[in-house]
């Protein structure tokens, strides 16, 4: 519940809504995110509630943040909060009482409460330069004193529009990109500082929260410099027309050289007795408030998320533990890395194995590209269509060439018969147009298994530079000599099927028969003298073009079906010949030839005294495992703190 302003406690010069703000609850869990923080948690993607300070250049945020905390802050003209500083408050017993600043791994310790200012310059200034430019490195300011209300805040540089002399041109830019990183994840709350005399629509820092939370849900907004302006202060905070969820409080900050007691008191009787700000609702008004709504708010928040940040740290921690755990074994010595490079052999030839002959495809079920039988189905598909579409028939020239070979073999062969030379013309003519494609499938399907290998190596040895690149020589050496092989294999059997012509499948009698059935139909149009005439498997045949009246013409269709008959059987036999081929070398090569020369190449080298050498992991394993080991000690440290405080806050 939020605490109206309190008259200050003139007796002991404390304020006591500020004392009486703490919380045993409380504490404990900005203890835990405090630790988080501090121990990196955010890095590893986890993000933690905070409340953060954002405003206006001289838009009097240091100075809230001096009420809040009771010490002086870096102050001045221009921006006087160059670097993301935690300020991070703790009440505590007198005798507890430090302050301390941490950032980059850095401490600086038992500073005292009239140093604080020149301190953080000083960090400021290793930070970000003794210019007038900023860093994005955050600096944590810990605060523990009697009476401090228990809070965190992160205080952000003010934004100015306009750079200065001796700021860079992107001042405005840089401001946004720091404010922006912070604001805008959801568990954060915005603590918008507006000056009174102020347009609050047109202030950059509402523009700048609008982007990441236009309904205000999560904005609170302080009012300063009320006594400044005091007219038109009511209406503003009333009329809210900037949608502030966590609504308003307006607040007056120290003036001059007044201790926070007296800056209490002034701003006590301020909302008094103003004739404007004493209108003002007293839940909305003083630094007391203001303390007390932030304690409840991030009391909130944290509460809210702290189920999500535990569920968080154990999703991310199994991440970690499982990338560490798929990194290759730490080699410490010659016996280990012989172990090693074996279980790494027998890795590649079962997964090669797995794709290439059996066709499992569940180690690289998202990646299409890699279901080797299945593309190269697809590769061999696309050949067997080729081959039966490069040969197209053209009824328009019916017949033409037949005749004319037909008349150029008269008298080599018998009265009557079909002539040797013309068959083979015929076939040997259609055997070289398919060649260059013949030629190309077992080209693209070497090429095709020698990606899928290289991807296997390199998955498998990636980590051991020495040994992947002698795998890769190893298997070039090998994929370049069977491509050649292949290319010379689909050579000769073109070469055969041109040089010999024969077969025993029944399929071509058959075949040639169906063809032969076609004559009679032919040669009746003829006679008859039809224009044209339907040949089934041919098409139309316009008869005005065929060479009517030759006696070859019978012969010359006879050795057309034949033709065609016995290039059926051609293209079965290269459809299955060459692809079987090829998977056959396939399946030799991931059985035997890879690993095999592998081995050779490592170890047959007389190298293998230095197997150790061989394996020895890369610079970016060795750092991926450093910073995988630092991420699960942290999470894990991480895991064990939450546990303890939900432990305690459950007894509470």
């Amino acid at each position: 519940m939020t605490q109206i302003l309190d008259s200050p406690d003139i007796e002991n010069g404390e304020t006591l809504s500020l004392s009486e703000s703490y919380n045993e609850r409380i504490r404990p869990l900005l203890d835990t995110v405090d630790t988080l923080r501090r121990l990196g948690v955010m890095k590893e993607g986890i993000n933690l509630p905070s409340i953060v300070v954002i405003g206006d250049q001289s838009s009097g945020k240091s100075s809230v943040l001096e009420s809040l905390t009771g010490i002086s802050l870096p102050r001045g003209q221009g921006i006087c909060t160059r670097v993301p500083v935690v300020v991070r408050l703790q009440n505590c017993k007198p005798e507890e009482r430090q302050i301390f600043i941490e950032y980059n791994g850095k401490k600086r310790s038992s500073i005292a409460e009239s140093s604080i200012a020149e301190t953080l310059n000083s960090v400021t200034e290793e930070i970000a330069g003794t210019g007038k430019g900023i860093g994005d490195t955050p600096v944590t300011l810990n605060i523990c004193k009697p009476n401090a209300p228990d809070l965190t805040m992160i205080d952000l540089p003010g934004i100015s529009r306009v750079p200065v002399h001796g700021q860079p041109q992107d001042m405005y830019e840089q401001i946004s990109r720091i404010i922006m990183q912070y604001i805008a994840p959801k568990q954060n709350i915005i603590l918008n500082v507006l000056p009174a005399a102020a347009d609050f629509p047109a202030c950059e820092s509402i523009k700048m929260s609008q982007r990441v939370d236009k309904k205000g849900e999560r904005t609170l907004a302080v009012v300063t410099k009320v006594d400044k302006a005091p007219k038109g202060v009511l209406e503003k905070v009333t009329d809210d027309a900037v949608n502030i969820g966590f609504e308003y409080v307006c607040v007056r900050n120290r003036v001059g050289n007044e201790t926070n007691f007296q800056a209490r008191q002034m701003e006590y009787e301020l909302f008094t007795k103003d004739p404007d700000l004493s209108k003002i609702d007293k839940t909305m008004v003083g630094i007391p408030v203001l303390a007390q709504k932030l304690i409840e708010i991030q009391m909130i928040g944290i509460s809210k998320r702290l189920p999500k940040i535990v569920k968080n740290i154990d999703v991310t921690l199994s991440k970690r533990q499982s990338e560490l755990n798929a990194l290759p074994r730490n080699i410490s010595n010659s016996g280990e890395a012989m172990i090693e490079f074996m279980r790494l052999m027998d890795s590649i030839k079962c997964i090669l194995h797995k794709l290439v002959v059996q066709g499992d495809i569940e180690l690289f079920s998202a990646a299409p590209e890699m279901h080797c039988i299945a593309c190269l189905h697809r590769m061999f598909e696309s050949y067997s269509h080729d081959l039966s579409t490069a040969i197209e028939e053209t009824p328009g020239e019916f017949l033409a060439e037949e005749v004319k070979l037909m008349e150029e073999a008269q008298g080599i062969s018998l009265h009557n018969s079909l002539p040797h030379s013309v068959l083979a013309s015929l076939i040997q003519s259609r055997i070289e147009i398919v060649s260059e494609r013949s030629r190309d499938i077992a080209i693209r399907a070497c090429e095709y298994i020698d990606k899928v290998v290289c991807r296997v190596i390199d998955s498998e040895t990636q980590c051991y530079p020495l040994l992947h690149s002698a795998s890769r020589r190893a298997f070039q050496a090998l994929i370049d000599r069977k491509k050649e092989e292949c290319i010379q294999f689909v050579l000769d059997s073109l070469q055969k099927q041109k040089t010999i012509f024969f077969t025993m499948n029944p399929g071509y009698l058959e075949s040639q028969q169906n063809w032969q059935g076609l004559r009679k139909t032919f040669m009746k149009a003829i006679k008859q003298n039809q224009s044209s005439v339907m040949l089934k498997g041919i098409g139309e045949i316009n008869l005005q073009t065929v060479p009517k009246g030759h006696n070859q013409l019978e012969a010359a269709f006879e050795m057309k079906m034949s033709v065609m008959a016995y290039w059926s059987m051609v293209k079965m036999r290269l459809a299955d010949e060459i692809p079987l081929h090829l998977r056959f070398t396939f399946h030799q090569m991931v059985q035997n030839d890879i690993v095999n020369l592998i081995v050779k190449e490592v170890v047959g080298t007389g190298e293998s005294a230095k197997m150790g050498d061989i394996l020895e992991e890369s610079p970016i394993t060795t750092t991926k495992r450093r910073k995988l080991l630092q991420s699960v000690d942290t999470l894990r440290e991480s895991k064990s703190t939450l546990s303890e405080i939900i432990g305690k806050l459950r007894e509470v």
